[in-house]
Parts: C-alpha cells; sequence; structure tokens
C-alpha cells in the first residue's frame, strides 16, 4: 500500500509529518554527539559505551514510532495513535535521562575549563561544552512536537471515528470486545521495542560475551520474538492452545526482569554505572507493559468464540474514495470506495 493513499487527508499527513520531522531531527542531532565524542574518546572503554547506546536506542525508537505511526494511520486505530502519544512522552524522558547520563559518562573532573581538562572537564571549550547542545536539542523537539501530535491525534479521533463501527456494527458489546482485541495488539508492538531496548543496553554496555548471562541474553531474544508472534497469531485467530502457551510463557518472562535488583546490589552496582536511570526506566517500563499485556490477555481469551474472529480477520484499511461513479442496471447510481452501499433496486409503482 503506497504511503500517498494512507495519509490521503490533511491531518494524516499533519500528524506523520510531524513524526517524521522529529525523527530526522533527533537522529541527526544524535548523530552529531556520537561523532564529537568517538573524535575525543575510545567508545569501547566500558565508560563510554553508554554514547554508541544511546545512539542505538534512538535509532531503534524513532524508527519504531515512524513505523508505529504509518500503521495506525493504515489501521485507523486511535488506540495505537494514543499508544503513540505514551510512546513520546517516555521518548522524552528517555531523552533527558540520557543528558544526565552523558555528562556522567563524560566529565570527571567538574569546574574545569578546556585549559585545564578538555577531554573530563565541564567549562567553557571542553568536550562537555561542544557536546551539550546537541543533547539538548532532542527533548526539546521531543517536547515541543508532543502537543501538537496530540491535537492532530484528536482529530484523526474523529475522522476514524466510524472505523470500528464497520467492522463490528453498531454491537455495544462487539465493540468492547474488539477494543481489547486492539488494544493486546498494539501492546504486544510496544513490548517488542521494551524487550529491544533492554537487551540492547545490557548487550552494548554491560554484558561481557565470554559471560554465560550474555549467552542467556542472546538465547532470550528468540524466545521472546515467537512468544510475541504467537500471541498475536491466537489472540486474532482465537486459537485457544497457543492463546494458553502464550500466557504462561508472558508470565514466566516476568522473572526474567530479576536483573533490576543487579543494578543496584553492591556486587555488580558499578557495572551499570553509566547507564542505570535509562536502563532501570526501560526495565520498569517492559515490566508493567509485559503484565498489562498479560491482564488483557486474560479478557481477550475470555472474549473467544463469541462471534468476534470475522472482524478480527477483516480489520478496517484504507482504501481510497473515488470521485468517479457508475451506473447500476437500474439506472441508480452507484458509489464505489469504502463504506459505499449497494446499488438501488429498481422502484416499483403500486399506482
Amino acid at each position: 500500500m503506497a504511503i500517498l493513499d494512507v495519509v490521503s487527508t490533511k491531518a494524516q499527513r499533519a500528524f506523520f509529518g510531524t513524526v517524521l520531522f522529529q525523527a530526522i531531527v533527533v537522529i541527526v542531532m544524535v548523530a552529531i554527539t556520537f561523532g564529537k565524542v568517538e573524535d575525543n574518546f575510545d567508545l569501547t572503554d566500558t565508560q563510554y559505551k553508554t554514547i554508541p547506546c544511546y545512539l542505538a536506542l534512538f535509532i531503534l525508537a524513532e524508527l519504531f514510532e515512524i513505523f508505529m505511526a504509518y500503521d495506525a494511520l493504515r489501521l485507523r486505530n486511535v488506540i495505537q495513535l494514543v499508544g503513540i502519544l505514551l510512546f513520546h512522552a517516555a521518548l522524552l524522558v528517555m531523552a533527558a535521562l540520557q543528558v544526565h547520563e552523558t555528562r556522567s559518562a563524560l566529565v570527571t573532573n567538574p569546574g574545569k575549563n578546556w585549559t585545564q581538562d578538555y577531554l573530563h572537564g565541564d567549562g567553557s571549550g571542553t568536550v562537555w561544552s561542544r557536546v551539550f547542545p546537541f543533547l539538548v536539542v532532542s527533548p526539546v523537539v521531543i517536547g515541543v512536537t508532543w502537543p501538537v501530535m496530540m491535537w492532530f491525534v484528536r482529530e484523526l479521533y474523529y475522522e476514524f471515528g466510524w472505523a470500528i463501527f464497520h467492522v463490528v456494527g453498531a454491537n455495544p458489546a462487539a465493540k468492547t470486545m474488539y477494543q481489547y482485541y486492539q488494544v493486546i495488539i498494539c501492546l504486544l508492538k510496544f513490548d517488542f521495542f521494551a524487550f529491544v531496548g533492554v537487551t540492547m543496553q545490557l548487550l552494548i554496555v554491560v554484558l561481557a560475551t565470554s559471560t554465560a548471562e550474555f549467552g542467556l541474553t542472546i538465547a532470550a531474544i528468540p524466545i521472546v520474538l515467537v512468544l510475541l508472534i504467537g500471541c498475536g497469531l491466537a489472540v486474532q485467530r482465537e486459537i485457544k492452545w497457543l492463546m494458553t502457551i502464550s500466557l504462561i510463557l508472558m508470565l514466566a518472562a516476568e522473572s526474567y526482569f530479576y536483573k533490576l535488583v543487579r543494578f543496584f546490589e553492591p556486587s555488580s552496582r558499578a557495572q551499570y554505572a553509566t547507564v542505570r536511570s535509562t536502563l532501570t526506566t526501560f526495565t520498569i517500563i517492559a515490566f508493567l507493559l509485559l503484565f498489562s499485556t498479560f491482564a488483557i490477555g486474560l479478557r481477550c481469551f475470555a472474549d473467544f468464540d463469541k462471534g468476534l474472529l470475522k472482524s478480527k480477520l477483516h480489520e478496517p484499511t484504507f482504501q481510497r474514495r473515488y470521485s468517479s461513479s457508475t451506473h447500476g442496471t437500474a439506472g441508480a447510481k452507484k458509489e464505489e470506495g469504502y463504506g459505499a452501499g449497494a446499488p438501488l433496486g429498481q422502484r416499483v409503482s403500486i399506482e
């Protein structure tokens, strides 16, 4: 499906354009920051690994947000649009945390200017003073675009209002069940990002390739991906045995967050020093998302075999409205496009 078909209205173009604009600006700022730090520091040093991690996370986050925005517009999914707003707010928090963590990594001799300690000082002319403006741009741009996106989501809410009606009809119970289905599909997508974000930070910054924990973290990646995909298929096609397995594995996966304790244990505290704030935030969010997915999954499981399967398999995707029209055999005008009705039959006079 062509992107121009998806973003066909003014509100859709404005929303997607805002997401795309801020993504480009943020990625450019992060890349400049990375380049300036790389010119002066050895990024293979554990202390400075937070910088490539910062770059990788934001590129992943911005590409993910672009995909989610396109996907939400394609599916006419208001719930996913709201999820994007929450995700954008989380990006703002993450960008602000990265300013602090980058400073912690670079500045080990505060109060010194470039003549006293160019690399590790925080005064005028130092590496930190050159990097700081580019770090600040990211949270500013994300923060400014957030209310703009909220405004356009409000417009899209009214624009997409009939989408669910066309799928499930006017039945309030069916509408509620379908909304829960949309919520869990949306949560599964965010679960994927949160898990990848936590794993990426652990692999880049913390874990040595020779440790058993590194191997376990690598092994968890395909397992979690299979879990998320399996749960999505199960809830869409109402496969009970697969949904049962998915929910059990989801509950078991909560134990993965024992790592949260390790971030603050005296024996391993220093290992996580440069990424503790971001990693802790990511881990808590991932835990809450997975628990929410489990809870909503139980609700969706209870809605199996209640007549929603056909609606799930025929979700509302965009179809271009055609301005041209054709005439039916009975002389009635037949409109083509989304939501068009059937042609009128020939009237029979009783006079």
